[in-house]
């Protein structure tokens, strides 16, 4: 699948807000500063559609980017960026679980996480929550620019033995690097087939 026409649509602060029409959702979310708005900058082939940040936890809302007219793709905001207040974090969360778990409108979620690093007990408990719930999702691990292709095989390898602890199914994973468009066929066919469904 290839993307001729993206645009900003909106920003909602709450499920309310977000647009009423029949187009689905194709939603990302994962920790502060994974590289979110850069994968969506390269799989929409616009710079500067989502904003890149050098500051973890600039994505406060639900955006919402419209594609050629027949799909939604969302920029969620990042959790569990420890800098931000308590009481802000909790709105985050409630946002977040609100859109993730209530919104009819969402047809399928990418987790992003590091390549670089250990399964982390945040985005393993966000999966946990989602695969509790039923929501449609997969795994985008992110930055696999900074580590060889062996370092990265076994980086995959380690986060499928820890969810095969508690998953019979493995999501579907996808191996991204913004800064050489490494993943952006694989995801956006993907897409494409999700689509259909």
């Amino acid at each position: 699948m290839q993307i001729n026409k993206a645009e900003f649509r909106c920003s909602s602060e709450r499920i309310t807000q977000v647009p009423k029409d029949s187009l689905r959702d194709i939603a990302f979310i994962g920790r502060s500063n994974v590289g979110k708005s850069s994968l969506i900058n390269m799989l929409t082939g616009r710079n500067g559609l989502a904003k890149v940040s050098g500051t973890p936890g600039k994505t406060r809302l639900i955006n919402h980017f419209r594609i050629d007219d027949a799909w939604y793709l969302v920029d969620l905001p990042g959790y569990g960026y420890a800098r931000t207040s308590k009481a802000v974090r909790g709105e985050f969360s409630k946002l977040i679980t609100d859109y993730v778990l209530r919104c009819e409108k969402l047809h399928f979620l990418f987790v992003l996480v590091d390549i670089r690093l250990e399964p982390q007990k945040i985005d393993l408990r966000f999966i946990e929550m989602l695969g509790t719930n039923g929501v449609p999702f997969g795994i985008v691990f992110t930055k696999a620019d900074k580590l060889s292709k062996t370092q990265c095989e076994k980086s995959i390898e380690r986060y499928r033995r820890t969810l095969a602890e508690t998953w019979e199914e493995l999501p579907p994973m996808f191996v991204s690097s913004s800064e050489r468009g490494t993943g952006r066929d694989e995801i956006l066919d993907f897409i494409g087939e999700c689509l259909k469904v």
